[in-house]
C-alpha cells in the first residue's frame, strides 16, 4: 500500500515538475504570474456622462423610520421598567423629530394625526450635499 503511495506522489511530482518547465521555457521566470488578455470592450454600454437613469432603483425597499428622542440606561435600569414608568429623552417637547432612511438622517418632521393615523409632516429635507457631508 505505501509503495503505491510512493508512485503516485512521484507521479503527481513528476507532472508539477513538468508543468513549471515548460512554463519557464515559455519566457516566465519562477513566481512570476502570466498576463492576462482581455477582448476589447463593446460601444453598446450606455456612457456614463452624470445622468443617471434612476428608474432602475425605484423599486428598491427602504426602511423609513421617525426618531423622537435617545437615551442610555443602563440594563439594570432597564430590567427595572414596567407599565407607567417614564423614560426622559434627549430632546425638549415640540422639538422635530428625525427622518431616517435606512438609518441616514434625511428630513425633520411634526407629529400629525389624519383620520385617527399618526403622521409626520416634514418641516425641512436635508439636502443631498448636506448628507453627503456627514459622511465624511
Amino acid at each position: 500500500m505505501s509503495d503505491e503511495n510512493n508512485t503516485t506522489d512521484e507521479a503527481l511530482g513528476d507532472d508539477w515538475g513538468a508543468a513549471l518547465s515548460e512554463q519557464a521555457e515559455g519566457g516566465q521566470k519562477a513566481g512570476q504570474l502570466p498576463v492576462a488578455e482581455f477582448d476589447d470592450l463593446d460601444d453598446s454600454a450606455p456612457p456614463l456622462d452624470g445622468e443617471a437613469n434612476l428608474d432602475v432603483i425605484l423599486d428598491i425597499p427602504v426602511t423609513i423610520s421617525m426618531e423622537i428622542g435617545r437615551t442610555r440606561i443602563s440594563i439594570r435600569n432597564l430590567l427595572q421598567l414596567n407599565q407607567g414608568s417614564v423614560v426622559e429623552l434627549d430632546r425638549l417637547a415640540g422639538e422635530p423629530m428625525d427622518v431616517l432612511v435606512n438609518g441616514t438622517l434625511v428630513a425633520h418632521g411634526e407629529v400629525v394625526v389624519v383620520n385617527e393615523k399618526f403622521g409626520i409632516r416634514l418641516t425641512d429635507v436635508i439636502s443631498p450635499a448636506e448628507r453627503v457631508k456627514k459622511l465624511k
